[in-house]
């Protein structure tokens, strides 16, 4: 049977499709109800809203208006972000940024904010907090005052002392001075037993805990806002009573004078409380110094000598770390790269277990193989001999640079194993032909084509090398020590370890601002080596 002409040309029927998104409009207005995507997109904005207001509220109780400030500005930000539909790429972008901001960004800014303050030991807070520490150091007990039945209570993990003073009950911790409380309890020994606001600490909790014991004898509890009027202490948690500082404190001319001896100190502008005969308070507080801590870096001369001596050692230790390493793992890689070698596969896994070993535990013992009296090294490779490793200065930098070798070797073995694997063989082969021996291949063609895929690891390497704390702390502590040198810098100290000596984590004097100085100046100089390198490393890209 045949189909008419006329049906079989007439248009199919147009069926419309169904569809919710009209054509053009962005796919964030399709949005038609309230699905699982929202509910958790609202949860997770609930959270960040919380740390964010959280994060403000503690920005205003350190009266870091900053801090309060970027706090709302991203809050603000990420609310509009994601609850508005003309935002889509920031909805992708806006995480990565703000961890970009506060894990990178806010982080040099910090250290560089530092590097312009003397902070550090002995101006670690505010001028008041200057003030309360001077004076609680010259705290003595007044003759004359009475004694208090004093209660231990405690409030939110923070200790405090209740006293009864006439009958009425007063009740305060070392942040709050001492107020009267109303409707507090006084049992029969005369000290309270109910205080509202606080819990009392119980006396077999107080007898039976060393830790509390030392919290409580230390804790001392202003009498009132004005520091001079001293502040309550106990030895036994039963009774307290009244110290007074022997130094006095002028709020309005700035200084504190010691009742001893007449001595006044004033205030200046470096952060110290200062008498006429230069003698200075130990406590003070952290100003802006400008670029005080960069001179000095330059220019103090018991500080210049060690530190050049530290830098010279940091290039030096870096530039050979990487040559070395690299050079003798190129040497096994070609070696074991050969098919005339047999079992190459075990011979590759025995040469890159040193990789596998933790660095630190690596490092700690070559310590003692190094050892002058007891270490293997001396009594194998020096027939007994007493080579003292660790206390030589020069010794000691070859023995870390052996170490950081064994260390780092098996890496460039690895990454030159697989960059050979994959140099093009026709290009040996005519290279062979041609009458190229092994030595010119391998300096007109293996190496620079080596160096085309191994110059950013160089670089790299270069980089962690000159920050290689952990080894140079681990081996030997940066020793043995400069003689003369201040924060006990060492001869194979480098700058990174440098600035660990300098900021007193170690132990001894802090000096939280010059150590951010020294790190900006290493920041910019590995920076500036880097961007340097990165760029030669172009020419290479000609022999591909």
């Amino acid at each position: 049977m045949s189909v008419p002409q006329e049906k079989a040309a007439a248009p199919a029927p147009q069926t419309s499709s169904p569809s919710l998104t009209p054509r053009g409009e962005s796919h964030a207005r399709s949005w038609r109800g309230i699905g699982w995507g929202f509910v958790v997109k609202l949860l997770l904005m609930a959270v960040v809203n919380a740390f964010g207001i959280m994060a403000a509220i503690s920005a205003v109780r350190a009266e870091s208006w900053l801090i309060l400030s970027v706090s709302i500005l991203l809050l603000i930000i990420a609310n509009v972000v994601y609850f508005t539909k003309r935002a889509l790429p920031l909805k992708y972008l806006v995480p990565g940024l703000i961890f970009l901001l506060v894990f990178q960004v806010f982080i040099f800014a910090y250290t560089a904010y530092i590097a312009f303050t003397n902070y550090g030991s002995g101006h670690i807070g505010t001028q008041e907090q200057a003030v309360n520490a001077a004076l609680i150091q010259g705290e003595r007990r007044i003759d004359d005052s009475p004694t208090f039945p004093l209660t231990v209570i405690e409030r939110g993990g923070e200790y405090g002392f209740a006293i009864v003073d006439d009958g009425d009950v007063y009740a305060g911790d070392s942040d709050e001075p001492l107020s009267e409380v109303d409707d507090a309890v006084i049992g029969a020994a005369g000290s309270a037993t109910e205080v509202p606001g606080w819990n009392v600490v119980p006396r077999a909790d107080l007898l039976t805990d060393q830790t509390l014991q030392q919290t409580v004898q230390s804790l001392r509890v202003p009498v009132s806002d004005d520091p001079n009027d001293g502040s309550i202490r106990t030895r036994e948690g039963t009774t307290g009573a009244i110290y007074e500082s022997t130094l006095v404190w002028d709020e309005n001319a700035e200084t504190i004078t010691d009742t001893t001896t007449g001595t006044v100190y004033s205030a200046d502008d470096r952060g110290s409380f200062v008498a006429e005969d230069g003698t200075a308070l130990t406590t003070g507080w952290y100003v802006n110094v400008g670029f005080d801590n960069f001179v000095r870096l330059f220019t103090e001369p018991r500080l210049v000598e060690p530190l050049l001596m530290v830098a010279g050692w940091t290039f030096a230790f870096a530039i050979l770390s990487v040559v070395l390493s690299f050079g003798v793992g190129l040497l096994f890689a070609i070696i074991f790269n050969d098919p005339r070698v047999r079992a190459r596969k075990w011979l590759r896994t025995l040469f890159i277990l040193p990789y596998a070993f933790p660095a630190f535990m690596s490092a700690l013992l070559f310590r003692g193989m190094f050892n002058a009296e007891f270490g293997v090294i001396n009594d194998l490779f020096f027939f007994g001999a007493e080579i003292n490793w660790l206390g030589d200065p020069w010794l000691a930098r070859i023995a870390v640079l052996w170490v950081n070798l064994w260390l780092s070797y098996p890496y460039w073995f690895l990454v030159c194993t697989g960059a050979l694997q994959a140099l093009p063989a026709d290009t040996l082969e005519a290279a062979a032909l041609d009458g190229a021996g092994r030595f010119r291949q391998f300096r007109s063609i293996i190496l620079p084509l080596l160096l085309v895929s191994t110059a950013p690891l160089l670089i790299s390497s270069f980089a962690f090398s000159f920050n290689n704390f952990t080894i140079i702390y681990m081996f030997n502590n940066g020793g043995p020590a400069i003689p003369g040198a201040p924060y006990a810098l060492g001869a194979t100290d480098i700058l990174i370890s440098a600035i660990y000596d300098i900021a007193g984590i170690s132990g001894g004097v802090a000096d939280y601002g010059l150590a951010s100085a020294l790190s900006i100046i290493i920041f910019i100089i590995v920076g500036a080596i880097s961007a340097v390198a990165f760029r030669q490393t172009r020419k290479l890209e000609e022999y591909q």
